[in-house]
């Protein structure tokens, strides 16, 4: 395993994270199997592990306090604030209000009295930037979060909350988690540029693309489909000609490991932490069989002459699908782009 500053906090962080999205309702629903997995990433080197209020409802947070019992102080933990928790329309977003009252909350699932990084889980654009950030600096001052972070934040509203940050005298976000792999590159264009500016780590999501890089969607393979897809239709219909695309380049990424003798997981970990910009890749298992096959890449470096051909398969600095990117802003919805009832 190797080891990264995270940003310019002076924290070293294991070049993977373990994601708890798998762990719960959304994957692995036993308890028992998901500590086990996360103590072997603890025991193999991980030293950061990534969560959220959203997944499973709060059960990946519980499942990750199980594992953390006697080993709190070895472990920077992060989880994040943003997505709906219940049926009050309140209940959601990046207000003071909701901000303030989900902490306690995530505290207490994960069972610590401080959560190292508080992230943003989207932006929220009708929320000042300024009062998300005063109730994230007042959490910083109470001990009871020490460092913030965004996800999934357009470039834009980066620097929107930098600048706010300075002019406000409020803490600032320190890294941003983007979505980032061979076949979803458009972060490389403005994000990890304007990271690298205000010297942010980056702690991208889904290095595999979905599952789109496990090495079983190939052309001509049988039963694509994803436990995902339901969620997130756009990212897996191949009705849609977008995906067509994602799946012939997906074949040729696949080609290329075969040729160079690397499973095509491992060259996926390996070209996302490659970039100078990256902190640490969130790896996200299920099973410990995945976990198993995906340490194995911690300490692999890709040849030039298989990153010319990746970016070759996929041109740097692009999607082939919006909805790869994560976040839907609000300016593209009809309501934003349309004058009701004006002639044209």
């Amino acid at each position: 395993m190797r080891y990264r500053n995270l940003g310019t906090t002076g924290i070293s962080v294991s070049n993977f994270c373990l994601g708890a999205m798998m762990f719960g309702a959304w994957g692995n629903t036993d308890h028992e199997d998901s500590v086990r997995i996360i103590h072997a990433a603890f025991d193999a080197g991980i030293n950061f592990v990534d969560t959220a209020d959203v997944y499973s409802g709060g059960e990946s947070e519980e499942i990750v306090a199980k594992a953390l019992v006697g080993r709190r102080d070895d472990i920077i933990l992060a989880t994040k604030v943003h997505g709906k928790m219940g049926p009050d329309r309140n209940s959601a977003g990046n207000s003071r209000r909701w901000i303030i009252a989900e902490c306690e909350k995530s505290l207490r699932r994960l069972g610590t009295d401080y959560i190292d990084l508080y992230q943003v889980h989207r932006p929220a654009p009708q929320t000042d930037i300024d009062e998300t950030l005063s109730a994230l600096s007042e959490l910083v001052r109470q001990g009871k979060v020490r460092y913030l972070g965004s996800s999934t934040f357009p470039p834009s509203q980066i620097v929107e909350a930098q600048w706010t940050a300075e002019r406000r005298g409020r803490e600032r976000f320190v890294c941003e988690q983007p979505p980032y792999s061979m076949l979803v590159r458009g972060v490389e264009a403005e994000v990890l540029p304007t990271c690298q500016k205000y010297g942010m780590g980056v702690i991208p999501w889904s290095p595999l693309a979905g599952g789109w890089l496990s090495g079983k969607w190939r052309l001509g393979a049988d039963g694509l489909t994803s436990r995902r897809a339901e969620r997130l239709p756009g990212r897996y219909d191949l009705s849609i000609p977008a995906n067509q695309a994602k799946l012939a380049a997906a074949d040729a990424l696949g080609a290329l490991a075969d040729d160079s003798g690397i499973s095509l997981v491992h060259m996926a970990l390996a070209f996302v932490v490659e970039h100078p910009a990256i902190t640490s890749a969130i790896i996200g298992p299920r099973k410990m069989e995945h976990l198993e096959s995906q340490l194995e890449a911690a300490d692999l470096d890709l040849p030039a002459d298989v990153l010319d051909r990746i970016d070759e398969i996929v041109k740097p600095g692009t999607n082939f699908s919006f909805s790869d990117a994560g976040y839907d802003p609000p300016s593209i919805a009809p309501g934003s782009r349309r004058r009701s009832g004006a002639a044209i």
